[in-house]
């Protein structure tokens, strides 16, 4: 792949063959390179697992963090230098599982950030333990007697709390999965992608054909920026909607309301320190 995201020398991947990652990877660098953003300019934050390693195979500043962590410090990032990219990266688990509360309390803030969560219905790396998507009777090797959970509907939920940028792609689709990334990245906002991703080792039911037979794309005339009919899409599973479901641009963003900007739009490590003011405060008692 010729791309300044991508590296000159061969790189040693730690995922499966045949993994979704991989697509997911490849269509990830092809939308940055077809966005002409600078290297310099982009991260990418992550928690852990399989989905969470992504970063660390594309050719560009990174910042890999504790288990569901990934949106605090993708976050504070932005907040920290608006004039960057900020992309987040996690699995299913990652994301919807252990990093679940932090999901919540980042659609209320509305940070310009992407957040990529590669579905795959399973925890990948921990080696088959049903995951917040996994479907109802699964069996697994923990969940021996199927699971009995309901399984959590992501775009469902970020429609209901409003966030601005909603869609749901098929790593197996690369070049329809590359322009949602790229709509994604390019929106003012939060933006969540669910991505369709298939786990060849531990997940034998939602396969590449399973995803294929049970999706399907949103027509051109949907109108997505109908709340409503978005949330009525987003409820659908038989099949699943593929594509942009909700898009909307009425809300501020984090930085945008953040006081330090509101007359100078200078990062923060351009901004002069007022040294006084700040052994003020370090001495006060409130």
């Amino acid at each position: 792949m010729n791309s300044k995201f991508d590296f000159e020398n061969k790189i040693d991947f730690s995922w499966c063959p045949g993994c979704g990652n991989f697509s997911i990877r490849k269509e990830l660098i092809t939308a940055l390179e077809e966005l002409n953003l600078e290297k310099n300019r982009v991260v990418l934050v992550s928690g852990i697992g399989q989905a969470a390693k992504m970063p660390e195979f594309v050719n560009t500043s990174f910042f890999h963090g504790l288990h569901g962590r990934g949106l605090p410090p993708a976050t504070a990032i932005k907040a920290a230098n608006p004039q960057l990219t900020v992309i987040a990266f996690g699995g299913d688990g990652d994301m919807y599982g252990e990093g679940g509360n932090h999901l919540l309390h980042i659609t209320r803030k509305n940070p310009d950030i992407t957040l990529f969560v590669n579905d795959n219905m399973i925890y990948g790396l921990t080696k088959g333990q049903a995951s917040p998507t996994s479907s109802l009777g699964m069996k697994t090797p923990l969940q021996v007697f199927g699971v009995k959970e309901q399984p959590l509907n992501p775009l469902a939920l970020a429609i209901s709390l409003d966030v601005t940028f909603v869609a749901r792609a098929f790593s197996g689709h690369i070049e329809q999965t590359k322009e949602i990334m790229k709509e994604a990245i390019s929106h003012k906002g939060f933006a969540l992608v669910d991505i369709f991703q298939p786990c060849v080792s531990f997940n034998k039911i939602n396969t590449y054909k399973w995803f294929d037979e049970n999706t399907y794309y949103l027509p051109e005339d949907f109108d997505n920026s109908d709340r409503v009919k978005s949330f009525e899409k987003s409820l659908e599973t038989g099949p699943y909607p593929l594509g942009v479901i909700y898009k909307s641009n009425h809300r501020k963003t984090f930085e945008e309301n953040l006081q330090v900007y509101k007359k100078n739009k200078d990062p923060l490590y351009k901004k002069e320190i007022d040294l006084k003011k700040v052994e003020k405060l370090i001495n006060s008692k409130s």
